[in-house]
C-alpha cells in the first residue's frame, strides 16, 4: 500500500478547498462537458427550439461534471491504496491522496458525496427518458469504480473512453433534449458525432498513458500504449483526432450550402492545425513536459466541441 508523504514541504500550503479543486483536476472537465454540449446542439440542429428541453440539457451537463469529479477522487484514492502514484517516480500531476494533501479517509467520504449528487442530478432525469435511464446511470457509476480498480489495467480504458465520453452521453443527451419515443429514433449522423466525440477525446487518455509509459509498466499497469508502445501510440493519438474531425466536417457539409463549407473548412483547419502542432511537440517531449502537451491536448478538445457546437448553431439558423 502507498503511504501517503509526510516530508512534503508543500503539504501545508496546499489544504482544503484549494487541495479538492487539484484534486477534481480541472482540466478533465473539458472532456465531460464537450459531449454534452454537442448532443444539446445537434438536439437544436435537427429538431429546432420548439422540441428542445432545457431542464434536461442542464441535468446531463451537471451529470457529467460531477461524474467526472467522482471518477477523479476515485483514480486518486484507489491509485493511492495500489502505490501508483509514488511520488519518486511519478510524471503526472501530484495527487492529492499521495502527497497528503486529502487524507484517504476525507477522500472516501468525497467520493461518497460526489456518487450522491451524480445520482441526484441523474436520477430526474427518468421523468424525461424513462426508467432506462435509472440503468444507464447505475451503469455509469459502476463502470466510473471499474475503470480504475480493474479495466485500467486491461487495457480497456480507450474502449471506455469511446462509450462514456462519446457514444452514451451524445447520444443520451440528444435524446433527453428531444423528447423522442425510443432510443432507436435516434438519426445516424448523432451516432456518427458521438463516435468521433469519443475518438477526440481519447487522446487526452493517449497522451496521459504515454507519459506514463515506464512507470505503468513497472507497476503492471497494461494499458493500450504499454501494449504497442511510445512510437505508435503517438501515431494513433494524430489518427484519432484526423478521423474524429473528418467524421465531424463531413457532417456538417452534408447539405452542401456555401455555409456548411465554410463551417466545415473552419473546424478542420482550426482544428486540425492544433491537433497536428500538438502532436509534432508531443514527439519531442519527454518526461514531466508531457504535461504541457497532456494541457494542450484538453484545449484542443475543448476547441473541438466549441467549433463543432457554434457550426450546428449556424447550420439550423441560416
Amino acid at each position: 500500500m502507498q503511504t501517503q508523504r509526510k516530508d512534503n514541504p508543500n503539504i501545508d500550503n496546499i489544504r482544503g478547498l484549494k487541495a479538492w479543486i487539484l484534486a477534481a483536476r480541472p482540466k478533465t472537465l473539458s472532456g465531460a462537458a464537450v459531449p454534452v454540449m454537442i448532443g444539446i446542439t445537434l438536439a437544436f440542429n435537427i429538431k429546432g427550439w420548439q422540441e428542445l428541453q432545457l431542464i434536461p440539457a442542464v441535468l446531463c451537463l451537471l451529470f457529467a461534471f460531477i461524474m467526472q469529479i467522482d471518477a477523479n477522487f476515485i483514480n486518486d484514492y484507489y491509485d493511492c491504496l495500489k502505490g501508483n502514484d509514488n511520488s519518486d517516480t511519478r510524471l503526472g500531476p501530484r495527487r492529492a491522496c499521495s502527497e497528503g494533501w486529502i487524507s484517504l479517509s476525507a477522500m472516501k467520504r468525497g467520493i461518497i458525496i460526489t456518487t450522491i449528487l451524480a445520482c441526484l442530478c441523474g436520477l430526474p432525469l427518468a421523468f424525461f427518458g424513462g426508467w432506462e435511464m435509472v440503468i444507464i446511470g447505475i451503469i455509469c457509476v459502476i463502470f466510473c469504480f471499474l475503470y480504475t480498480t480493474t479495466l485500467s489495467y486491461l487495457a480497456l480504458g480507450d474502449v471506455l473512453v469511446l462509450c462514456f465520453f462519446g457514444i452514451i452521453p451524445v447520444c443520451l443527451t440528444y435524446f433527453l433534449c428531444t423528447n423522442n419515443d425510443t432510443l432507436t429514433e435516434i438519426p445516424y449522423q448523432v451516432l456518427l458525432i458521438s463516435i468521433a466525440c469519443g475518438l477526440i477525446i481519447d487522446t487526452l487518455l493517449i497522451v496521459n498513458n504515454y507519459r506514463d509509459y515506464e512507470n505503468d509498466k513497472s507497476n503492471g499497469k497494461m494499458t493500450l500504449v504499454t501494449h504497442i508502445g511510445q512510437k505508435y501510440s503517438a501515431l494513433l493519438y494524430f489518427a484519432l483526432g484526423l478521423i474524429g474531425a473528418h467524421i465531424t466536417g463531413i457532417l456538417i457539409l452534408k447539405q452542401h450550402r456555401l455555409i456548411d463549407f465554410l463551417l466545415a473548412t473552419l473546424l478542420m483547419l482550426v482544428y486540425l492545425t492544433l491537433h497536428a502542432r500538438t502532436y509534432r511537440k508531443m514527439k519531442k517531449t519527454q518526461g514531466k513536459e508531457l504535461n504541457k502537451i497532456l494541457g494542450k491536448t484538453a484545449r484542443n478538445i475543448f476547441i473541438f466541441g466549441l467549433l463543432t457546437t457554434i457550426s450546428f448553431i449556424l447550420k439550423a439558423l441560416i
